[in-house]
């Protein structure tokens, strides 16, 4: 009968400890402006993963003197190296996908897609406030990357 009781007091500290801990990963769902204000995404999750898109865009259109004939279209992915996805819009795009969170700010193992190169990078995110958050992305280690600053 303890050794029952024990392991259900268990399994109500361990559910309790999960709930805090997705609570304190889901500080960066939102809203967030991104370096130089280029443009604004969402961060949200499903199930227990986190993943953003795209809202809106600073410079939406192509420029006026587009090299590819595209002046004043919306931007589309045209530098993605898959010849199907290049006419798919910008505003939108789901861009960042899979992070986990594991603990003390920080969101692991997710990917970046930078639609100016048409490149996926790894990805990892930190919150250094409720206002800024770190985004590196990298090729194999994180000491090979660059990193931004988003703010809210």
């Amino acid at each position: 009968m303890k050794r029952i009781l024990f392991l259900v007091l268990l399994g109500l500290m361990l559910s309790g400890f999960s709930t805090k801990a997705a609570e304190a990963g889901d500080r960066i769902l939102g809203i967030w402006h991104t370096t130089d204000d280029k443009s604004q995404v969402e961060i949200f999750k499903e199930k227990d993963k986190y993943y953003a898109k795209i809202l809106s865009l600073k410079e939406p259109n192509w420029p006026a003197g587009d090299v590819e004939g595209m002046a004043g279209k919306p931007k589309n992915d045209r530098g993605n190296p898959d010849p199907k996805l290049r006419g798919r819009p910008i505003v939108g795009m789901q861009f960042m996908n899979g992070f986990a969170y594991s603990g003390k700010n920080k969101w692991v193992n997710g990917t970046i897609y930078d639609p100016e190169s048409g490149k996926t990078y790894k990805c990892k995110m930190t919150l250094s406030d409720d206002k800024h958050l770190e985004v590196r992305g990298f090729i194999g280690i994180s000491m090979l990357g660059r990193t931004v600053v988003w703010t809210r």
